[in-house]
């Protein structure tokens, strides 16, 4: 941020997409960052996944909203909420939007059917935290996600993606929110637990082929 502006003095946040040639941060909402990746970085891509399907435009970006405020924000919404009225709405709130996705989930592998949509991964990166950080350091505590059947194997099914549980760092997810929210947590002490294992089967491909069954 002081690399594109000497006199900065706002909140500094990540993701930033970096111009390299020029010094200087282009843009720094995740949102148009990954849409970026999607469409005007699309000849770089070494994958044909499309994030932005424009058959489902409408239906996804209702969906992303609602992933976005009532899941992504809302565990933080509860997190620091300042009294107990507005924690217990919060997190009620939150709790009834993690079960309509549990009912969606029931029949689809993905929240769209077997394609992978920018919303699931919106999704998976607040479920894959719950556990081990919400759960107890927010008091996101009505259920884990490892109590929600298919909530939890979706999960698991995207932490086996190639590549993506090389990116989770759970020690120092745990050390960022219990060590930086001195509100939340004054003594900074960083629990040794929850003992999660996300590598176990999750047998999602096989709501996929009840899916097809149920579509002849």
């Amino acid at each position: 941020y002081a690399a594109s502006d000497p006199g900065f003095d706002g909140r500094v946040t990540v993701p930033v997409l970096w111009d390299k040639q020029n010094k200087r941060i282009v843009n720094n909402s995740e949102d148009e960052i990954c849409r970026m990746f999607s469409d005007a970085f699309r000849s770089f891509a070494t994958s044909d996944t499309d994030l932005f399907p424009r058959d489902i435009e409408d239906e996804q970006a209702e969906l992303s909203t609602f992933v976005h405020d009532e899941v992504n924000n809302g565990v933080y919404k509860a997190g620091f909420a300042s009294s107990q009225e507005a924690y217990e709405k919060a997190c009620r709130a939150l709790f009834d939007a993690l079960d309509e996705l549990e009912n969606r989930l029931a029949s689809s592998r993905y929240l769209f059917g077997d394609r992978i949509v920018e919303t699931d991964w919106r999704l998976f990166c607040t479920l894959v935290r719950f556990d081990a950080v919400y759960h107890g350091h927010f008091k996101c505590n009505v259920r884990r996600i490892v109590d929600y059947p298919n909530l939890d194997g979706y999960l698991r099914d995207f932490y086996q993606q190639p590549g993506i549980a090389a990116t989770v760092d759970f020690d120092h997810i745990k050390r960022h929110y219990y060590i930086t929210h001195d509100d939340i947590n004054p003594t900074r002490i960083v629990p040794i637990g929850p003992a999660l294992d996300l590598m176990r089967p999750h047998n999602r491909e096989k709501v996929s082929e009840n899916d097809a069954r149920n579509a002849k």
